[in-house]
């Protein structure tokens, strides 16, 4: 499922991830219009998958429901993996996934990843409304369990779910004499935190590390989870990746400009407000006092920004660090196009194989 080494000269595989970023002055219809282009780019400039994530109530964040956007890629791409960074969990229940999943595979078989996370997605009354029948996130480990169950429909005899099944999938194969799916969703635990490496390691799961929200310890977090990885029937050895913010142009400048962008989203946020893309000219404009400046000094170096040949420099330093196999680019910034750039840039300075379509249909039965 993962390839055995990565194509071009970058020291790791390459992939990619939209948050659905819609800035000031977008429309939804017209930011999924463009994620679809970029799935498309990504899949033509050779990356390896191409994942989006789950966000409730933010205007600058359109993708409520990533599987319903994977439904439209699937028959919108031919080669490149398609999957959720992530489907936050508690806000589901795992039948309901399981089934959606399933049916993605069945779409595009042996080209579906399932990452799940516990966080919300969202703020505290959100999450409430979403999660109104269960409290917290400290079940995930029993919903993952309940989840990888469904998915392989293999609870144990006395499970309470041993006669739930999930379709399409192994059971309704059987039930119609057919060959047992030769593919399922490929299922990945993503977090930030030595918790959910943990995890993902007694579970013999490859592991995504979200470093695009913070100054967490993804050293310790890889460590651990390098430590207590256990063989499972689909990983034999650990499988890391990381994801990170990235905005990538001709001109140092304005990625800069346009990572500041995302850097007054976040303080936005941390101030309780809407998390809105603002246009850098409104960026540069803003009077922000000293402790603000310094929120959005530190979060726009987070955002890694530079020329093409600078962000990989600084991509290479992080897996030196941390040991990852695969570095997926986050990809931000106000301008679709300019985070359509920074694919682009970051697929040329590692000479990453160009993929023609086949103008073949990408559904099942082929």
């Amino acid at each position: 499922m993962h390839p055995a080494r990565p194509s071009g000269t970058a020291p790791f595989v390459l992939s990619v991830l939209d948050n659905a970023h819609t800035g000031v002055g977008q429309t939804a219809r017209e930011a999924f219009a463009d994620i679809i282009a970029l799935a498309q780019l990504a899949e033509q400039r050779g990356y390896h998958r191409f994942w989006m994530s789950e966000h409730h109530a933010m205007p600058a964040a359109a993708t409520s429901s990533p599987q319903l956007m994977l439904s439209r890629l699937t028959g919108e791409t031919e080669r490149i993996r398609l999957g959720a960074g992530g489907i936050m969990l508690p806000n589901h229940a795992p039948l309901v996934i399981a089934e959606q999943f399933g049916m993605l595979d069945t779409l595009a078989p042996g080209r579906i990843d399932l990452g799940v996370g516990r966080a919300p997605g969202t703020d505290a009354p959100t999450a409430a409304a979403l999660r109104r029948h269960h409290e917290g996130n400290d079940d995930f480990p029993h919903q993952v369990l309940e989840l990888l169950g469904f998915l392989g429909d293999d609870f144990p005899q006395a499970h309470p779910c041993r006669n739930v099944h999930a379709v399409p999938g192994p059971w309704q194969a059987e039930q119609n004499r057919v060959p047992h799916p030769e593919t399922s969703p490929e299922l990945w635990i993503l977090g930030s935190s030595p918790y959910s490496a943990r995890l993902a390691g007694r579970l013999g799961r490859p592991y995504a590390f979200a470093l695009q929200f913070g100054d967490a310890d993804i050293v310790t977090a890889m460590r651990q989870y390098r430590e207590s990885f256990r063989p499972s029937e689909v990983l034999d050895k650990p499988y890391s990746l990381v994801s990170v913010g990235v905005v990538a142009h001709d001109d140092r400048a304005e990625a800069r400009r346009q990572a500041a962008s995302a850097a007054m989203a976040m303080l936005r946020m941390l101030q309780r407000k809407t998390y809105l893309l603002l246009p850098p000219q409104e960026v540069d404009a803003y009077p922000a006092t000293v402790q603000e400046q310094h929120i959005l000094d530190a979060y726009t170096q987070r955002f890694l920004h530079g020329t093409g040949p600078q962000v990989a420099d600084t991509l290479e330093r992080l897996q030196e660090q941390t040991g990852v196999d695969e570095v997926m680019l986050v990809v931000m910034g106000h301008s679709r196009r300019t985070q359509a750039r920074t694919v682009e840039l970051i697929a040329d300075h590692y000479h990453l194989p160009e993929l023609r379509p086949t103008g073949q249909p990408a559904h099942a039965g082929q």
